[in-house]
């Protein structure tokens, strides 16, 4: 579907140079979609014919051409294009030339003109129209609303100018924030956000106005985007908010059964995806359903401000009933800013006073867990240079270079409760995953890993504010990694967890003030346990710190559907007007994408060529016919964009041409044109082979 789709793009284009050149009297010689030998062709007159009719046309007696067509209709080997042929035009050899009367020199220099704009105008038409049948039908697509902020990145620290005067006291974007305008213009989806920031240029900022529930007056915000460690494109560090809708109604039985079972184990049993949250209630306290069920957010909020009580949550069904579910929260741990291998990339790490949980498999990409050979709840041990890696570690290790493999081994819990190490092997390596959703051991083991041999920020998340903490006294205590700690001042531990709350109780004994703590720990040299005892001095700005610790929603953001809007004009004429906008925007977005190139804030990676632009509308067609009319007007507006652009062998480098022609009198020498048609085949064939070697590699290796 998705080429038949490209085919038609290609094939609009075509069409309109070839009615452009009809109107001008030009003789065309082919209509041609793809490229090299012909499959099939049609000539009037003669009929459809396997290969090409050319040579028996052109070497054909006169006289015996009567009702015959001039113009033969190619189906090519390579469906990667087209082309229209003129008599007395050839893209490849400048010097033809016909002094036919209907031949491509005869034309005068304005219906040139035509001829040659003709495609691009058809595609950006093509794209309006099809933006207009999206618009009228309507396109499901995320709200301009803010969901999580990331840690240290720009949305999070960053202050709104008016905060003061409308009673703000706290930094950064938070979730729920319905953001009314971006840089000026009303967003009609977060994607909007995304690109504004994707497409600033280097140095400036993004302007953001944002509507918060409990403030009186929208807040202004100026951020100033910072490229992501994993796209390497600009980014505030926000995600879309989510809905109430439980995740997975769109997957098929055995998916959705799968979710329904990973529920059942943490608790929920008889919670289904597509069931929405309609409320909670904990430690007394009550948070209902709006109109449209309770928003995640809203759990979040009830949660951290109990005492760690269990939350019960119920859930409504699409016929009506409820299921009720008790289970218990999530303890909050700090979050350290670590810079990463450059200035712009800034990696949160959460940590318990420098001791960091080991990263672990959380959930398995089920298409490729017979592949990797990892298993839902196991710990690494080992991933490629890195012995018992934290998440941070964990990730970058994986991101690092652009192997093909990494050698893993994993400590897995056998049925006694102990844990084995396990060797994996070499794991492939793609597009900087290894087919897994990390997590922590935080709540399953108090296995620490080593502290980040990273620069630090002065910045530390405390109970969701921040303080001055260059290095946690933990990361100091000189447990190796691999280390699991058994007692804390006595009291037993098992987990991160159980950690957490003998050193608050210590918090809280010492009044906030320091204190000592006897730790006490076991790790294997030469394959036999060896107790380790350290004595661990805990600073006052880290006692009120692990006071200031609050408790998780026991669901996070990827447990929910998004939060959808339906993008759709408001009657025939709104509907024209919101494609007429699209079509605008894409091409603006367009162009700045290569003045971005330029100034080096987008880079070469990001671009798709034909393989990576099939493969994203593959995943898009999943989405439904619309989301896939949506696709291919983008397209239409690139190709129309890319093929004006002023480059030898492309529309817009022939338009070039022709102004120069109506301008001087005299068309620019054959010598000139054959020079420019070289090096344009030059650079368009080193983009071609750039992108496609970049999308090949995205798919098969990175």
């Amino acid at each position: 579907m998705v080429v038949v789709g490209f085919s038609l793009i290609i094939l609009i284009h075509e069409a309109g140079h070839f009615w452009a050149a009809r109107w001008a009297g030009i003789r065309v010689l082919a209509f041609s979609l793809g490229f090299g030998p012909a499959i099939v062709s049609y000539r009037k007159g003669w009929g459809l014919r396997r290969g090409s009719s050319e040579g028996e046309y052109t070497t054909a007696q006169p006289g015996t051409l009567v009702g015959v067509s001039a113009t033969e209709y190619r189906w090519n080997v390579l469906p990667l294009g087209g082309y229209v042929k003129m008599l007395g035009q050839d893209d490849a050899d400048p010097s033809a030339r016909s002094g036919e009367s209907d031949s491509y020199q005869s034309a005068s220099v304005w219906k040139r003109m035509v001829v040659i704009s003709a495609g691009v105008v058809f595609n950006v038409i093509a794209a309006a129209v099809l933006f207009v049948i999206v618009f009228t039908v309507g396109l499901k697509t995320e709200a301009p609303v803010v969901g999580d902020v990331g840690p240290g990145s720009p949305a999070a620290g960053v202050v709104a100018s008016n905060a003061e005067s409308l009673g703000v006291t706290t930094p950064g974007l938070k979730a729920g924030d319905r953001v009314v305008l971006v840089s000026g213009s009303a967003p009609d989806s977060f994607k909007d956000i995304t690109l504004e920031a994707a497409m600033a240029a280097r140095g400036s900022k993004v302007r953001l106005t944002v509507e918060r529930a409990g403030v009186s007056g929208p807040l202004e915000f100026e951020v100033q985007p910072r490229a992501d460690a994993f796209s390497k494109l600009l980014d505030l560090g926000l995600r879309p908010a989510v809905s109430s809708v439980v995740y997975g109604a769109s997957l098929d039985a055995a998916a959705r059964g799968a979710l329904a079972a990973r529920l059942t184990e943490v608790g929920m049993k008889g919670v289904e995806p597509g069931m929405r949250l309609v409320g909670a209630e904990s430690g007394g306290r009550k948070a209902e359903a709006g109109a449209d069920g309770l928003s995640p957010y809203v759990l979040s909020g009830l949660v951290r401000g109990g005492n760690g009580e269990p939350v019960t949550l119920r859930f409504a069904g699409s016929s009506g009933g409820e299921v009720s579910a008790t289970v218990p929260v999530r303890e909050e741990f700090a979050t350290q800013l670590l810079e990463g291998s450059s200035a712009d990339q800034v990696i949160p790490m959460q940590h318990l006073v420098g001791l960091t949980p080991v990263m672990r498999v959380e959930q398995i990409d089920a298409e490729r867990s017979a592949a990797t050979g990892l298993k839902t709840g196991d710990l690494f041990a080992r991933l490629g240079e890195v012995e018992w890696p934290n998440v941070a570690e964990g990730i970058a290790e994986i991101r690092r270079g652009d192997r093909a493999t990494i050698d893993v081994a994993v400590a897995r819990k056998k049925g006694d409760g102990e844990w084995e190490t396990v060797e994996i092997g070499a794991v492939a390596v793609k597009q900087g995953r290894i087919g897994f959703v990390p997590g922590t051991s935080e709540g399953v083991s108090a296995v620490v890993s080593r502290w980040p041999n990273m620069a630090m920020t002065s910045r530390e998340i405390l109970g969701g504010g921040e303080g001055v903490v260059m290095r946690p006294s933990g990361a100091g205590l000189g447990l190796v990694p691999g280390a699991r700690v058994e007692s804390i001042n006595g009291d037993k531990v098992a987990d991160f967890s159980g950690m957490r709350a003998a050193l608050r109780r210590l918090a809280e004994k010492a009044g906030g003030s320091g204190f000592e703590a006897r730790v006490v720990a076991r790790v294997l040299v030469a394959g036999e346990p060896m107790a380790l005892t350290r004595v661990w001095a805990v600073s006052e700005a880290e006692s009120k710190g692990l006071l200031a610790l609050s408790w998780l929603s026991p669901l996070g953001p990827g447990d929910f559907e998004p939060l959808e809007i339906v993008l759709k004009g408001d009657g025939p004429v709104g509907a024209v007007m919101l494609g007429l906008r699209e079509t605008h925007r894409v091409m603006l977005s367009t162009y700045l994408t290569f003045a971005r190139l330029v100034q080096g804030t987008v880079k070469i990676e990001h671009l798709k060529g034909p393989v990576g632009i099939a493969h994203v509308g593959t995943m898009i067609a999943d989405r439904g016919v619309v989301w896939l009319m949506f696709f291919l007007a983008v397209i239409s507006i690139n190709l129309a964009v890319i093929n004006f652009l002023p480059l030898p062998i492309v529309d817009g480098g022939h338009m070039v041409f022709l102004l120069y022609e109506a301008l001087t009198g005299k068309p620019v020498s054959v010598a000139v044109q054959n020079v420019a048609t070289v090096v344009g085949l030059a650079l368009v064939a080193s983009m071609f082979l750039l992108v496609t070697y970049n999308d090949l590699a995205n798919l098969l290796w990175r």
